[in-house]
């Protein structure tokens, strides 16, 4: 099987399905931490409807965790954003973290502004970009978004509702809380609309550490769920067939806990060596 290959990510991308421990070992914040190499850490909190309780949050917990150049990026609307110097946010930060929220917000906000552009031109550059709950789901060129309580994630409706993300990890549609809010059917019915994409759902305080070299491994308490389409052979998604109960034949999944990873490239698991 030949397996499309795409321009890979330059910088490391640390995906985190929310709700990570932030009292106990840390284990995932102190991976940003270290592979932030002390800051500067820039702190967005752009999804946020509280930004200014996300940010003593966050920032008690960085400075606890050794970060003394801290900086917070908050606006209330675009405008803001687009007028900012972006050099002087972004020109010497090691890394930035968006924390969780609306992710519509953030890619609403930031999207076409000189501050993303500037984000991912250090972004190629090798700087470190974290982002937890709906600053993971930011991430990808689309991005899921929640119909409410009565979402019918098992009916064909339910594959349609996305809209566009960043685009910095432009291979994967992300999903956050996935477990604990049961979020499968949502994650099989995105891969059905798009099957060259991988659907990657990841459970609370659990993280997924993407290299440059476009392989992930896992860290956390929880799994992360691979869903691969590239081989469906049948799938009733199509404007005929919106009411109907979705279906898909030859959807591959894979489940992966604290220690393994997976290749983009190959569409493979593997076995992380343990140190």
């Amino acid at each position: 099987m030949t397996v499309e290959r795409r321009r890979p990510t330059h910088g490391t991308v640390i995906l985190i399905g929310g709700s990570e421990d932030k009292e106990g070992a840390r284990l995932i914040l102190t991976e940003v931490v270290r592979r932030a190499g002390g800051g500067p850490l820039v702190v967005a909190t752009l999804a946020s409807e509280v930004p200014d309780a996300q940010w003593e949050r966050y920032h008690r917990v960085f400075r606890d965790l050794g970060v003394t150049a801290l900086r917070h990026l908050a606006v209330q609307d675009r405008e803001e954003l687009v007028d900012a110097d972006p050099s002087a946010i972004l020109d010497d930060a090691a890394a930035v973290f968006f924390t969780g929220g609306d992710q519509v917000k953030i890619a609403t906000k930031l999207g076409g502004t000189p501050l993303f552009d500037k984000l991912r031109d250090r972004f190629k550059r090798g700087m470190l970009i974290a982002g937890t709950s709906a600053g993971a789901s930011a991430m990808g060129e689309a991005m899921l978004v929640a119909r409410g309580l009565e979402e019918p994630t098992h009916k064909v409706d339910g594959a349609f509702y996305m809209t566009r993300g960043l685009g910095l990890v432009a291979e994967l549609i992300i999903d956050q809380h996935f477990a604990q809010r049961a979020r499968i059917e949502r994650l099989i019915g995105a891969i059905a609309e798009n099957p060259g994409v991988l659907g990657i759902g990841i459970d609370e305080d659990t993280g997924v550490v993407l290299e440059p070299d476009r392989r992930f491994t896992v860290m956390g308490r929880g799994a992360v769920y691979v869903a691969d389409g590239y081989g469906i052979t049948h799938t009733n998604v199509s404007e005929k067939s919106r009411g109907q109960t979705l279906s898909l034949f030859d959807v591959r999944l894979h489940v992966l806990n604290h220690g393994t990873g997976f290749d983009l490239g190959s569409r493979r698991p593997f076995k992380a060596t343990h140190e």
